[in-house]
């Protein structure tokens, strides 16, 4: 069974409210009309009632199975209101400033998550990374002892030997954009755990390089290879290795001669790239010439799930998405 058909499986024993705030963007009515016959999450569309119906009738998309919520009419949009206030009064936001924000139906949506009436929250399909995690930022906040919140991307790759049978954690691919040696080795623990808990498998951690244990000198080489040694003092149990190039972290014939004796080289299925520009461009690159599916960016470290989409996602790509941050939710009540 497909990677993700085994993550709908999961998210159907405990259907979650998931919102879905950009609401009259058409290939988030798909997703919905695809998440309601297959019945794994409730989602719940922010923004006006009479736009959103009028968009998927014309697009003929059957959204029935959706819950719509409009803030204008909403009798809790003036106790979210009142809340985002409180939050952010210290920040300089007026209540006239909160007034407004609620109008937003991603603020909106972060206020019905923050305050437990929904579950989860995916947006991205319009709107930009900074756009949907400063909201989450302001009102969701970090989850408690979180260093960094970072995202990664689950690559499914179609008749692939390499990683968990062709599955991959990529990171991180959409927030950090050059982290440090610590904020690397923090990056790599949450990847790992994340990889663990959507997957039930072991995780096994590369540290890209354009360089295998030393075999280039610059500080970038150093940077990486100082973050795994981080990571293997804060969790010594972890299977990580690097500085690694990607050919040796995957491919085991490259992984022998490059880094003989690595538990990790030639086995790796998380791939923790050394800053932002190398794993965007890496993901979308084989999401493009791989035809891979592509799930994320997903966040980690949020006290509550927030994930964003990239702007050149399909409708299968918001189901997918929307169907990890279900399980997400679950694997957090579980938690607490």
């Amino acid at each position: 069974m497909p990677f993700i058909e085994d993550i709908k499986d999961e998210a159907r024993k405990d259907k979650k409210r998931i919102i879905l705030p950009e609401a009259t963007e058409v290939r988030i009515l798909k997703a919905t009309e695809k998440i309601g016959k297959e019945g794994f999450a409730q989602v719940i569309l922010i923004g006006k009632k009479e736009e959103i119906l009028k968009v998927a009738k014309e697009n003929e998309i059957d959204i029935s199975s959706a819950e719509i919520i409009d803030p204008d009419e909403c009798d809790k949009t003036e106790l979210y209101t009142n809340k985002l206030f409180g939050l952010r009064q210290r920040k300089g936001l007026t209540e006239k400033g909160a007034m407004e924000l609620m109008k937003y139906p991603i603020y909106f949506g972060m206020m019905m998550v923050k305050e437990g009436d929904a579950d989860g929250l995916v947006a991205g399909a319009i709107h930009s990374t900074a756009d949907v995690l400063r909201p989450a930022l302001q009102i969701i906040k970090t989850e408690p002892g979180t260093k960094i919140v970072s995202s990664f991307s689950l690559m499914v790759v179609p008749d692939c030997a390499y990683g968990e049978k062709g599955v991959f954690a990529f990171s991180d691919t959409g927030i950090n954009q050059n982290p440090n040696s610590e904020e690397l080795s923090e990056i790599a623990i949450s990847t790992a755990k994340s990889f663990e808990c959507l997957l039930g498998k072991e995780a096994k951690v590369a540290m890209l390089s354009y360089s295998t244990y030393g075999s280039a000198k610059a500080d970038e080489v150093s940077k990486v290879s100082d973050a795994m040694n981080i990571v293997k003092e804060k969790e010594p149990g972890l299977d990580i290795d690097g500085e690694m190039q990607l050919d040796a972290a995957i491919i085991t014939s490259v992984g022998e001669i490059k880094a003989p004796g690595s538990k990790v080289a030639g086995k790796a299925n998380v791939l923790i790239f050394p800053n932002l520009d190398s794993g965007n461009i890496g993901y979308k690159l084989v999401e493009r010439l791989a035809k891979a599916e592509a799930y994320g960016p997903i966040c980690q470290g949020l006290a509550k799930p927030v994930n964003d989409l990239s702007r050149g996602c399909k409708a299968d790509d918001i189901v997918g998405v929307v169907a990890i941050t279900a399980v997400q939710a679950q694997r957090a009540e579980q938690a607490q």
